[in-house]
């Protein structure tokens, strides 16, 4: 097995729960995951990407004509020997993207040059998460292999209450490491800083 620590892109899209990447970031990199941030432009609105360059090591990403080193093309270059893409919070705006195929930004366009596993935190208004057109993308997105950890019920930040409240951080986090268990063992065959599932579900 390969020392090289797992890769992971976080997709970041434009919800309140935007905030909570931090979080996410900081349980990641406890685990010894090398994590790269993608950026939509409203994302970025909500967190700035100064914050968590600073908390992955890495340079946020979010403009789809930006070449990296050399003459490669950025969201190609990443893609390649990438372990999981999270989209964390997952808007509905972006599910739907997602599910079509749409590629009109740097994280829409990446999704369709990974061939890793996908993981979407949807996180939205309980209007919105109801709507049949929510409930059709998502759909789809499962069929397709996508894992989806469902929001869960409470206030919302428009003041409603029911389910569209992004999953916690630490909820996210266990179940990335769930997917990579077998990539981030250390030598004495324990995943470093990750609670176990009794721990996590308690």
């Amino acid at each position: 097995m390969s020392d090289a620590p797992p890769r992971i892109a976080l997709g970041v899209s434009g919800g309140i729960a935007a905030y909570k990447a931090a979080e996410i970031v900081r349980g990641l990199r406890r685990g010894g995951v090398d994590v790269h941030v993608l950026m939509t432009r409203n994302a970025r609105r909500f967190i700035t990407p100064l914050t968590l360059e600073t908390l992955s090591g890495q340079r946020v990403l979010s403009d789809p004509w930006r070449r990296a080193a050399g003459s490669d093309i950025e969201h190609i270059t990443l893609a390649r020997g990438l372990d999981l893409m999270v989209v964390a919070p997952a808007t509905a705006d972006i599910l739907a993207k997602l599910a079509h195929g749409l590629a009109d930004d740097f994280l829409s366009t990446f999704h369709l040059a990974v061939r890793a596993p996908v993981l979407v935190a949807p996180a939205m208004n309980v209007g919105m998460w109801e709507h049949p057109a929510t409930r059709a993308n998502l759909q789809t997105l499962r069929q397709r292999g996508v894992t989806v950890i469902d929001p869960v019920a409470g206030e919302l930040a428009c003041g409603d209450e029911g389910i569209g409240r992004m999953a916690e951080p630490e909820t996210i986090v266990a179940a990335v490491f769930d997917r990579l268990k077998k990539k981030v063992r250390t030598a004495r065959g324990r995943l470093r800083g990750v609670p176990s599932k009794a721990a996590a579900s308690s």
